[in-house]
């Protein structure tokens, strides 16, 4: 017998075999013996249980590759969802940040980025009067032009809510801006939303890097931009400057000190008289909030209102307002021989109208107060924005029930209606005082406003003129049989010690009723006595 077929040769073969496959060495196979005996079906044994097993890994490994695969593209589509906004498939904030840092770091080889923020304005009047479905309709409308205004290499994103980002690469300033106007004109285009014909603005802000700046600078300096867009009156588009951010970070700290000028008692109500003009009686106030800053003295509502809506604060400064204005009116039917027609007026926004709470604030607060509800009357603001809506009515109809007085404030400035005069569950209208035109054109104007009017008392409404400036105005709006006048003619808006009893006297002199009398003598108490800053006539 050969050597090769010796027993103790195979077995030592059929040895280093086991312990090679057990190495993971599969393809290891021993040859077979001419001998034909027991060891040789042991090995052939060996040979199959190889081949099965390097099968077998071969399975395995073309099932882990194609796991491995899967898992990979699930991954990918993981982190594509983590980067991208669901409901317009553009990137997101975090997307954003990341495009924006890589951009940055490559800045002295690619060039550097310009970056543009948008919102739209008034978007929240769409989902109010259409409801959200049509809001994201709109939103997803505004993604496809967002990317047909840009370049294949540049990103769209959306930040959130109606708020959008795009990054322009190697953008220079000036290109940039061309870039923001033409996003504008895109977004003016109409588009159609639930069979309804919708036009949006946007306001964008633009900016670009400085040395050191990172992609959440960038950010800030482009929303800071497009916040000073939205102020401007005549431009969408802003490019930001040091300055903007010092006016921003301004406007931060007098946001913070607005959340606390209540509990500070800060806040405080001017009343303006309102006055009968056919007979000079007092018949009602209306009350002026102010914000008696520790450090600016004496603010304005243009300072502070837009800020407390963006902010959140004016439910609980709507709710300061109505109870200090009525626990003024209560002292003053206490201790003043008031006319019983006597009415506090209280502006009221479209935006208060959503509230849920507003009927029961201001049903618990007349009982508070001890107020009958027919001496409160709501001058709504913004007439133009109400729509309709179920809450909207709900509030107007608990009021009427309620038997609060509902009136029309500012008519005559943008969208004024005539179907507003006769929707509306409204007991009168405050007529806007640039009906009445300059002080110079008293007597062309009569016509114009004798038809204003006329048009009002054949909606069966009551009819009061602010801006009241001069004599002749006066006089003109009692000839032409119009119910009340307020302005500075009469009175400006005084703290409430000024209304009292002097007043009610001086306003029944009533001059403007005396025939002959100069068209110089007017009505000047308390002008002198509480200046302010002629900003509500």
């Amino acid at each position: 017998m050969r050597a090769v077929d010796h027993p103790d040769t195979r077995l030592a073969q059929l040895v280093e075999g086991i312990v090679k496959i057990a190495d993971g060495e599969l393809s290891t196979r021993i040859p077979a013996s001419p001998a034909r005996d027991e060891l040789d079906a042991v090995i052939a044994g060996f040979n199959l249980m190889a081949g099965e097993l390097a099968a077998a890994q071969a399975e395995l490994e073309v099932r882990v590759t194609t796991r491995t695969g899967m898992l990979m593209d699930a991954l990918r589509k993981m982190e594509l969802m983590a980067l991208t906004d669901p409901l317009t498939q553009l990137r997101n904030r975090s997307a954003l940040e990341t495009v924006l840092e890589s951009s940055l770091a490559t800045t002295a080889v690619n060039g550097a980025p310009a970056v543009l923020l948008l919102d739209l304005d008034s978007f929240k009047e769409i989902n109010d009067s259409l409801g959200h479905g049509a809001g994201d309709t709109v939103l997803q409308i505004v993604a496809e032009r967002l990317r047909g205004s840009v370049r294949k290499q540049d990103t769209v994103a959306r930040l959130g809510g109606d708020e959008f980002a795009i990054v322009l690469q190697d953008t220079p300033v000036e290109r940039a801006r061309v870039v923001a106007t033409r996003i504008v004109s895109a977004l003016a285009h109409p588009m159609r939303v639930e069979d309804t014909s919708l036009t949006v603005s946007a306001s964008v802000g633009v900016a670009i890097p400085k040395q050191d700046d990172s992609a959440v600078d960038l950010v800030l300096y482009a929303d800071t931009a497009m916040y000073a867009a939205k102020k401007a009156a005549n431009s969408k588009v802003a490019v930001f400057s040091p300055s903007l951010l010092s006016t921003r970070q301004m406007r931060s700290t007098l946001a913070a000190e607005l959340r606390n000028a209540i509990s500070n008692h800060e806040m405080v109500l001017h009343y303006q008289p309102i006055v009968e003009v056919a007979t000079g009686r007092l018949i009602g106030v209306e009350a002026l909030i102010r914000w008696q800053h520790p450090q600016r003295g004496l603010l304005m509502p243009d300072n502070f209102i837009d800020l407390a809506e963006e902010i959140g604060a004016m439910p609980a400064m709507a709710v300061w307002v109505l109870e200090t204005a009525l626990g003024c009116l209560r002292r003053w039917q206490q201790t003043l021989p008031l006319d019983p027609r006597f009415t506090m007026r209280v502006n009221i926004s479209a935006t208060q109208l959503q509230r849920p709470e507003l009927l029961d604030d201001v049903q618990r607060i007349l009982i508070m107060k001890d107020i009958d509800p027919r001496d409160l009357v709501l001058e709504l603001t913004e007439y133009s924005m109400v729509t309709g809506n179920e809450w909207e009515l709900y509030s107007l109809r608990g009021l009427r029930q309620l038997g609060v007085g509902l009136s029309i404030d500012d008519f005559g400035t943008g969208y004024s209606s005539i179907s507003y005069l006769r929707t509306l569950p409204v007991d009168g209208v405050k007529l806007d005082k640039s009906l009445l035109g300059d002080t110079s054109e008293t007597a062309t104007q009569r016509p114009f406003i004798a038809a204003v009017l006329q048009l009002i008392r054949s909606c069966k409404l009551s009819a009061t003129f602010e801006g009241v400036e001069t004599w002749e105005q006066a006089r003109m709006l009692a000839e032409l049989g119009c119910d009340a006048g307020q302005g500075y003619y009469f009175s400006r808006p005084v703290p409430a010690s000024g209304i009292n009893a002097a007043l009610l006297e001086d306003l029944l002199t009533a001059p403007w009723r005396t025939p002959g009398i100069s068209s110089t003598t007017g009505l000047t108490l308390n002008v002198a006595a509480y200046p302010e800053e002629p900003v509500s006539r």
